[in-house]
């Protein structure tokens, strides 16, 4: 009946047609809808290739793609070098992976962006900056959450808003006043968020009121004169109350 659930068949391959089950069904190492290499199931191929990685060099030419990356992981890595170019990008995923780091500059021009991020995430920082004007933002990210800080000016006028709030985030406080004009007051309120208290006096004028209320929270009081008669009422409150705790007498700010 249609709404009745339909039990989930498990994949079973013919133990006859494979090479192996003279050895591993006869020792216990496969098991038949479990434990099998044969089968068109990811789970099972894992499962045999972590009772039996020796084999896992064997199948890293396989027709089937999920065999292919599934051998990737247990295959000795000499043997990985010959599958850095392979037709399928989970495979290669999978090898970028695995790969030493100074094995990986080959990879840094993959068309394939998670292939190449998983290569900037894990690439030694001497060579990361190959990958640094890389087409994809995901890619930019990764590289600007691991380049030293002292080398992610590159990055302060990015297309992608994402690449540049990394850069917000991860700027030495000093450098911060570079980003007051960024479009984005997203940005803008990561800046008022590290900027040094004696410095965030810059955003008092800033176009978003948000921007402008982290900054009067914290500044240092003597300067929050300067967003008194700020047009958001939110803001004036927190400059009184600011300003109220510093001069309890001072019957001007209320």
């Amino acid at each position: 009946m249609d709404g009745e659930q339909r039990p989930v068949s498990t994949p079973m391959a013919d133990c006859s047609l494979c090479r192996f089950r003279s050895k591993t069904l006869l020792m216990g190492r496969c098991m038949p809808g479990d434990t099998c290499v044969m089968a068109e199931s990811g789970r099972q191929i894992d499962r045999f290739l972590r009772v039996n990685p020796l084999y896992a060099v064997l199948f890293l030419n396989d027709a089937f793609w999920e065999r292919r990356a599934i051998a990737v992981r247990y295959a000795p890595l000499k043997a990985l070098l010959n599958v850095m170019n392979d037709e399928d990008e989970v495979v290669r995923r999978a090898v970028a992976f695995r790969l030493p780091q100074h094995q990986l500059l080959p990879m840094i021009d993959d068309p394939d962006r998670e292939v190449r991020m998983t290569v900037a995430s894990r690439i030694e920082l001497e060579h990361l900056e190959k990958l640094a004007t890389d087409r994809d933002y995901i890619v930019r990210v990764t590289v600007a959450k691991r380049l030293p800080t002292g080398r992610l000016f590159r990055y302060i006028k990015d297309e992608d808003l994402e690449v540049r709030k990394i850069v917000a985030k991860r700027l030495p406080e000093m450098s911060l006043g570079l980003m007051i004009h960024d479009a984005s007051p997203e940005i803008r309120r990561i800046l008022a968020e590290r900027m040094a208290p004696k410095d965030v006096s810059v955003l008092f004028n800033d176009a978003d009121w948000l921007v402008r209320y982290t900054a009067a929270l914290r500044a240092n009081p003597d300067d929050l004169s300067g967003l008194a008669d700020d047009p958001e009422p939110d803001v004036r409150a927190l400059v009184n109350q600011r300003l109220n705790a510093v001069h309890p007498s001072g019957a001007e700010y209320e």
